[in-house]
Formats: C-alpha cells, sequence, structure tokens
C-alpha cells in the first residue's frame, strides 16, 4: 500500500485585500485549505510551519493532523521533514477554493514520474503545489511555491519528462485573483466570511 501525504505550507500572504486585517486573512486563507485536505481519500494530511509560525498551524488544524516545523517555508524543507512515506505533496495555503480533484491530480502521475508540479492560473508566478516520491530526488532543487515556475523543475531534471505538469489552480495573491473567485462554488467558508465583513 502506497502510502502519500498532502501538506499544507502555511508561508507567509504577501498580500492582503484592503481594509481586512492581515493575520485574520491569513488565517482563513490556511483554515479553508487545512479543512479541504480533510476532505481528501486515500491520503494522510499535514501542515508545515516555521516556528515562529507554530500559533497558525494550532489555530487551523483538525484533531491529529500533523504539525512539521521547517526552518524556511519551501518545499525542499517540507519534504526532508517526511518519514515513513512513499509519495508526497505540499500545496500552497492561499488557494481556499481549490477543488479536491486538482489536488488528487497533482499525485497521480508519481505512478510513473519521480516529479509533478501544478502551476499558479491566473496573475503572477509560482507554483500551486509541487508531489514528489519520497525521497525527493537529489536533482530536485529548492522551491519556493511564490517564485518557482514549471520550466525551473524541468530543467533541473535528468529528463525534461521526469517532470508532469497537471492541472493548476488560482491562488488569491491581487485583486485578479480576488475577482475571479465564484459565490457558487462550494468550500473557501473562512474567507468567504472574511471578505463579506462578518466578524470573526
Amino acid at each position: 500500500m502506497v502510502r502519500r501525504v498532502v501538506v499544507a505550507l502555511l508561508a507567509p500572504v504577501n498580500w492582503t485585500p484592503p481594509g481586512i486585517d492581515p493575520t485574520r486573512w491569513r488565517s482563513a486563507l490556511a483554515e479553508d485549505v487545512v479543512d479541504l485536505l480533510a476532505t481528501l481519500n486515500e491520503v494522510e494530511t499535514a501542515v508545515a510551519v516555521t516556528p515562529e509560525d507554530r500559533w497558525l498551524a494550532d489555530a487551523v488544524v483538525w484533531p491529529g493532523t500533523a504539525v512539521h516545523e521547517v526552518p524556511e517555508p519551501t518545499v525542499d524543507a517540507v519534504f526532508a521533514t517526511l518519514t515513513g512515506y512513499d509519495q508526497a505533496a505540499v500545496v500552497a495555503a492561499d488557494a481556499p477554493d481549490v477543488p479536491g480533484l486538482t489536488l488528487g491530480k497533482l499525485l497521480r502521475p508519481l505512478s510513473s514520474r519521480p516529479v509533478a508540479v501544478a502551476p499558479v492560473e491566473g496573475s503572477g508566478s509560482g507554483l500551486l503545489g509541487v508531489a514528489a516520491r519520497l525521497p525527493a530526488p537529489a536533482w530536485l532543487p529548492a522551491l519556493d511555491l511564490d517564485t518557482a515556475a514549471p520550466a525551473e523543475v524541468r530543467a533541473a531534471a535528468p529528463r525534461p519528462g521526469d517532470v508532469a505538469v497537471t492541472a493548476g489552480w488560482r491562488r488569491l495573491r491581487g485583486p485578479a485573483d480576488l475577482a475571479s473567485l465564484d459565490p457558487a462554488f462550494e468550500g473557501w467558508e473562512a474567507t468567504r466570511a472574511v471578505l463579506s465583513g462578518q466578524p470573526g
């Protein structure tokens, strides 16, 4: 039985909608992503934070959810903390409405390839997530989900085909991303509440 884990990387958020408290915004995004992970089938879930952000993990995780402390909020730092798993995916915590199916597609290519990446749709560079067989390949570069690109990961691989590029999704990192949210789409309850001005 292949043991898989999906880890939400609770990295700092670089943009907050005007008029909203940055800490409350970051907490809402993280809560929604953690709640989504809890609905995934056939995977374990966890969060990763730097020691100074442990408060955020403690505020949003479900009972029994593993919390991994990392020295820096990068994909390779998270992979280095994971033991006992065959496959892992690290996903950004500012995509509160990402469909579970999209995260499942990130893991699927690992049956035949060592690494898979999901790009960010919409504005800005970066990745939605990175998945790898563990231990992660030595050639996998240090990846910041805010700045890395699929081409960068493919360029580092022995063969470009070693890296699968899966379905992408938006991250909420600017006004254009916020405008693309679909109110009819299920989920993202905490983010929805913050945006609607409900008291926290």
